[in-house]
C-alpha cells in the first residue's frame, strides 16, 4: 500500500492528505490524493474503499455533504468521476474507465424559475444569495464484475447488474440487467453474455 500513516500518498505531487472520513482496506493503491480535491463529504465514513482497490490520477470523488460512496474489493478506477449527493455503490472486481461519469443527482433543478434561483445561489461573490433549491437524487448501484467503458455516463437511479458491460460513450438512463452489454445514447441492450 502506498498510503502513509499521515494519510498522504507516498511521492505524491499533491500536498493534501486523504480526508479523515475516507476509509480503505488492505493493499489499497492511490496514485494521488488529488482525486479528493472536490470532496465535501460530512458523513463518517463518506467513502469506503475495499481491499486491493486501485484508484488512478484521473479520478475525482465529488462527494457532497450528505453523499456516500462504497467501492468493492479488486475494483480498478482510472479517470472516473464519482458525483455522489446521496449514494453510489460500486461492486467488487469492476473496471471503471477514463472519463466515466457516475452522477446520482441532476445537480440543478429542472424547472426554469428554480434554475435561475440556483444560478444566483451558486454565484460565488453575489451578496445575499438565496438558498439553493432542493435537487432530486436517486442512488446508483453498480454490481460486481461490471466494466464501464470510457466516456460512459451513468445517471441517477440506475442499477447495473452483475457481470454487465457498458460500452464506451454510452448514456445509461435505465437499469441494466445482469449479464448484458449495453451501448448507445440512451443505452440499450445489444448482447447477452
Amino acid at each position: 500500500m502506498n498510503v502513509l500513516p499521515n494519510r498522504h500518498v507516498e511521492n505524491d505531487w499533491y500536498d493534501k492528505p486523504i480526508p479523515e472520513n475516507v476509509t480503505w482496506g488492505e493493499r489499497f493503491y492511490l496514485e494521488t490524493a488529488q482525486v479528493f480535491r472536490h470532496f465535501k463529504g460530512k458523513k463518517a465514513p463518506a467513502v469506503e474503499i475495499g481491499n486491493d482497490v486501485s484508484v488512478y490520477a484521473g479520478c475525482a470523488f465529488a462527494i457532497g455533504p450528505k453523499g456516500h460512496c462504497t467501492i468493492g474489493d479488486f475494483t480498478l478506477m482510472n479517470g472516473a468521476l464519482v458525483m455522489a449527493e446521496e449514494e453510489i455503490t460500486i461492486g467488487k472486481h469492476c473496471l471503471i474507465s477514463w472519463n466515466v461519469g457516475l452522477a446520482d443527482s441532476d445537480f440543478h433543478p429542472i424547472e426554469p424559475a428554480l434554475r435561475i434561483q440556483d444560478t444566483i445561489a451558486c454565484s460565488v461573490y453575489y451578496p445575499n444569495k438565496p438558498e439553493r433549491p432542493k435537487i432530486d437524487t436517486k442512488p446508483i448501484h453498480v454490481g460486481d464484475n461490471v466494466w464501464i467503458g470510457m466516456n460512459a455516463i451513468v445517471l441517477k437511479g440506475v442499477t447495473i447488474g452483475n457481470n454487465s458491460i457498458v460500452a464506451a460513450g454510452s448514456v445509461v438512463t435505465k437499469d441494466v440487467p445482469p449479464n448484458t452489454i449495453v451501448a448507445g445514447n440512451p443505452a440499450r441492450i445489444v448482447k447477452e453474455i
